[in-house]
């Protein structure tokens, strides 16, 4: 059995861990079932963003009569947009390989691993031992028990991204981030798009006038279905039937498309791994348990990523991945902050989030909230931006930021201000004492701070 100082499961985030530890002198092995890069590189942040920066651009030139600019598009080259997510993928995959190949110290196993023992792991029939082990194994698409579903080519976050030819009809199935986000790219390439949701309203963890917003956005473009349930997927000839149900009248409705999308949710890779054989807890979900510090119920192991089902985001895992290799090695022990975790939905119109929501922060918490939108400073009119904005919740006694969302042009931009000051624990008066430059968007937030009540 081969013996190492660092095992490392997971190439996406947990890459970063195996160079550090090659890097110091550890005898490392890594490990990756797929390609090197995880989910962000090869089917997440990378492509999607890259497919929906030029969806945007097609939605600012429809818009800009608005403005008194009108303009038309004369072509939208599906091929080449998607050549060009495809080259983007494929150059990190190259560059994150080489850099592997190029480690002294570092051994790379492009293999499925599975926990045979404590602290054991098979990898395809060769049985490796480690003193350390961190756990980035990730997570993958929900596959909802759809009758018919199994039947069918359907497109997930991951086969969407092998399309060569745009679906002149696309029926996305679930209504949360993934799902609106391909739903803007599609309506925005051409496509017919039909968005069919289980809950009562789309992105149901952002704030309800958000979700509304959004909603009212959208069906400019495509049909949305909320709280209705998909129940049934047939083929006819060259197209699919989608069979669904509306939850409070029971009524069913046909819907006929070229092509079907998965976006339900994301399920844990945990059972892959077969981490019980180690010892190793999870959740009813499936998700690796882990305490403050990013360690498992196990000596030794700590885990980091989507392996958690906390905040999966990129950025997330990156805090994650240098938490644990810390307390793995360093002196000290650092806890991981998820309550400042921002995200952003790269919908359009675009969201942007961090904290707690009004209904959240009721629960513990007596508060103030601030609304203002675009239109209230003079950027935003200047964009005539007549509908975005943006909303503050904050603790009354301590006038401590407890959450802070943005839906509107730029969202993602503005919020990183907000999120320096909840990260340092800083009041309110953080961000509306310094000078704002004038006439700018971040001029939003002393903005929506100062209408608190």
């Amino acid at each position: 059995m081969k013996k190492y100082d660092v095992i490392v499961i997971g190439a996406g985030e947990g890459a970063g861990i195996a160079f550090k530890a090659a890097e110091s002198g550890f005898k490392t092995a890594l490990i990756e079932k797929g390609h090197v890069g995880g989910t962000c590189l090869n089917v997440g942040c990378i492509p999607s963003k890259t497919l929906i920066f030029p969806a945007d651009r097609i939605m600012e030139i429809k818009e800009a009569a608005k403005l008194g600019v009108r303009a038309g598009i004369t072509k939208i080259d599906f091929d080449f947009i998607m050549d060009r997510m495809r080259k983007s993928v494929t150059t990190g995959r190259n560059f994150l390989k080489k850099a592997i190949g190029e480690t002294e110290n570092l051994d790379f196993y492009n293999r499925e691993a599975r926990f045979a023992d404590d602290y054991v792991l098979d990898v395809s029939g060769d049985r490796i031992r480690g003193e350390k082990i961190f756990i980035a194994t990730g997570s993958r698409p929900v596959i909802p028990p759809i009758k018919g579903l199994d039947e069918i080519d359907f497109l997930t976050n991951e086969s969407v991204l092998k399309l060569k030819k745009l679906p002149a009809s696309l029926v996305i199935i679930g209504g949360g981030y993934v799902g609106v986000e391909y739903a803007h790219f599609f309506a925005a390439m051409g496509t017919r798009v039909t968005l069919v949701e289980s809950g009562k309203r789309l992105v149901s963890n952002e704030e309800p006038e958000i979700s509304g917003l959004l909603r009212k956005k959208l069906e400019k473009r495509m049909v949305i279905h909320t709280a209705t349930e998909v129940l049934e997927i047939k083929r006819n000839r060259n197209k699919y039937v989608v069979v669904a149900g509306e939850k409070r009248s029971g009524k069913k409705k046909e819907i006929h498309a070229r092509e079907i999308m998965v976006a339900a949710g994301r399920r844990s890779n945990a059972d892959i791994l077969n981490v019980r054989a180690a010892g190793i807890e999870t959740d009813r979900n499936g998700y690796i348990k882990v305490d403050a510090y990013l360690r498992t119920s196990r000596k030794n192991i700590w885990a980091c990523g989507d392996a958690l089902g906390k905040q999966m985001f990129t950025h997330a895992a990156d805090k994650e991945a240098e938490i644990v290799w810390h307390n793995a090695t360093g002196t000290g022990k650092m806890k991981m902050d998820f309550d400042t975790v921002p995200h952003v939905v790269f919908s359009y119109p675009q969201i942007a989030s961090v904290g707690l929501t009004e209904s959240a922060a009721k629960k513990d918490y007596s508060i103030l909230v601030g609304k203002a939108l675009y239109s209230d400073i003079v950027t935003g009119d200047t964009m005539a931006e007549e509908s975005g904005f943006a909303k503050a919740v904050v603790e009354k006694s301590t006038r401590k930021i407890l959450g802070f969302h943005i839906i509107g042009p730029y969202a993602s931009f503005i919020i990183q201000e907000v999120v320096n000051a909840m990260a340092n624990n800083q009041s309110v008066e953080s961000v509306t004492g310094p000078l704002h430059a004038f006439p700018t968007l971040p001029e939003l937030i002393p903005e929506v701070m100062n209408r608190l009540k």
